[in-house]
């Protein structure tokens, strides 16, 4: 099984770090600060973090403002924000219905510069963990989608994942050749401080492709801690930009040649044979 170099157009690029709460108004005007400061500085591409319109300490509260796909308030806001500056605005996750009552999806919706929608993914991997009091499961309110998406933006082919999506590299693989794989996340501080750099470092490495992965990152009003540490990777795995913590802009430059040049060299992914 080969893959064959992907075609990149190349250009700037941006992730938006933000330690959402549980008002969605107020975290939709710091998403939209960010993401206009994003295109004042030339980004092409911006993608917001997880859970960017709301992160709370009821883990229902994202049910309570689930939207039909098409239709609703945090949809209109990535439409709207995308055209206002014409730019690919990638919406971290948004939570959709799902088919199972009391449940979401939660999606990561894809504007093009003309505000149309282009690409939805639902994230497949549900994260759970366990250690003294600190408890997570997502499968209580999430239910898992089941499609590979990859798309085609200004700045080349583009593979969607979310969060916890970054530990099952058979994902990445059934994208095929892209030139950037984005990693929308609010990992923990505990699982983040472990595996978060070392992880996406590998996945660049090992699909020598960018990795971008916008963050939640910092102490939330809630009390729950996100790691930060948004960054953007490049295909030799050396890390171009990051943000510890607290909201910002990371941005950077998906170079074609740097890609091509990598792929050269360390022919791997033309050397599969699995």
């Amino acid at each position: 099984m080969t893959q064959q170099a992907v075609n990149a157009v190349g250009g700037q690029i941006a992730a938006v770090q933000m330690v959402s709460g549980p008002d969605v108004g107020p975290n939709l005007e710091v998403a939209a600060r960010l993401v206009a400061e994003a295109a004042e500085g030339g980004a092409q591409l911006v993608a917001l973090p997880e859970y960017f319109a709301i992160i709370s300490g009821d883990e229902r509260a994202k049910v309570a403002i689930r939207e039909r796909d098409g239709v609703g308030r945090l949809q209109d806001f990535l439409s709207e924000t995308a055209s206002r500056h014409g730019i690919w605005l990638v919406g971290g996750t948004v939570p959709l219905v799902a088919e199972a009552d009391g449940k979401v999806r939660n999606t990561t919706l894809v504007c093009g510069p003309d505000g149309k929608r282009v690409a939805r993914y639902d994230k497949i991997h549900l994260f759970g963990f366990s250690r003294g009091q600190e408890r997570y499961d997502e499968a209580e309110t999430i239910e898992p989608g089941d499609s590979v998406v990859t798309f085609d933006s200004a700045v080349g082919r583009v593979g969607l994942s979310v969060c916890y999506d970054l530990r099952f590299p058979e994902l990445y693989r059934a994208m095929g050749a892209v030139d950037l794989i984005l990693v929308p996340s609010a990992f923990t501080y505990t699982t983040g401080k472990a595996h978060w750099e070392i992880l996406l470092r590998t996945r660049a490495i090992e699909n020598q492709c960018y990795v971008m992965a916008p963050a939640q990152g910092g102490r939330h009003p809630s009390g729950r801690v996100t790691w930060g540490h948004s960054m953007i990777v490049d295909p030799w795995g050396e890390i171009l930009a990051c943000r510890d913590e607290g909201e910002g802009v990371v941005a950077g430059l998906l170079e074609p040649s740097r890609i091509a040049a990598v792929r050269e060299s360390l022919p791997a992914l033309r050397h599969r044979r699995l």
